[in-house]
């Protein structure tokens, strides 16, 4: 087993499109590894009946994680982006202007070096908990950071995640955060942009509330 996840492990670091083609013969696909150190006949055997939970343990509709519930045990263990993925799932995301435009999508928080605390897989809508007073990206980061409370690590996020009220819970559990923000999220400064303020290449705007500060730059 331990072999046969090495290889799984190696086969995402490859150029090949596909299993098959690790282990072909062709030689502008040919690979020594894969096929020296477990034939194909075997791997797919071990694959096709790789199994990790208790179906008789199924459990009960509306759990988190309950659509990864065969799963919730070797993802705990191994415990962001997106994973490339084709699959029929339906949590499965098609973005089409990325490269992995079918992915499953990964909340991880990570490290400077790349070391993964903690990650989160994305189930679709309505499968975290948002209420009027948290966005489920919100409820997100605040789940992925339960880990580094109270450390005073910094913590740096795109867009899509980063909002006032976030960093302001950050803060309180003594985690500083950075991060790119949407203009019209809650909370923002209002007429608070480039075209707002009137400014020339290369001004910077600068509004703080306590211990928030937004930052807006004009570039070119």
């Amino acid at each position: 087993m331990m072999t046969f996840t090495a290889l799984a492990l190696q086969m995402g670091n490859t150029l090949e499109d596909t299993l098959h083609d690790c282990c072909s013969r062709l030689r502008q696909l040919h690979t020594l590894f894969f096929g020296e150190t477990m034939t194909q006949d075997r791997f797919l055997h071990i694959l096709h009946f790789l199994h990790f939970a208790d179906n008789s343990q199924r459990p009960d509709e509306g759990e988190e994680y309950a659509r990864l519930w065969k799963l919730r045990t070797v993802f705990g263990t191994t415990n962001e982006v997106s994973v490339k993925f084709k699959g029929r799932v339906i949590f499965r995301q098609y973005i089409p202007k990325k490269r992995k435009c079918f992915s499953i999508k990964i909340y991880k928080l990570c490290d400077e070096s790349g070391y993964t605390y903690d990650m989160r897989v994305y189930l679709g809508k309505g499968s975290h908990s948002a209420s009027d007073n948290m966005t489920a990206t919100h409820e997100t980061v605040r789940h992925l950071t339960c880990r580094v409370k109270g450390l005073g690590h910094k913590i740096f996020m795109d867009n899509f995640l980063s909002s006032a009220s976030l960093s302001d819970d950050c803060d309180r559990h003594k985690i500083n955060s950075c991060g790119t923000v949407r203009p019209n999220r809650k909370d923002m400064p209002l007429d608070f942009g480039p075209k707002q303020l009137e400014m020339k290449r290369d001004d910077v705007g600068v509004k703080t509330r306590s211990s928030l500060t937004a930052l807006v730059w004009k570039d070119r």
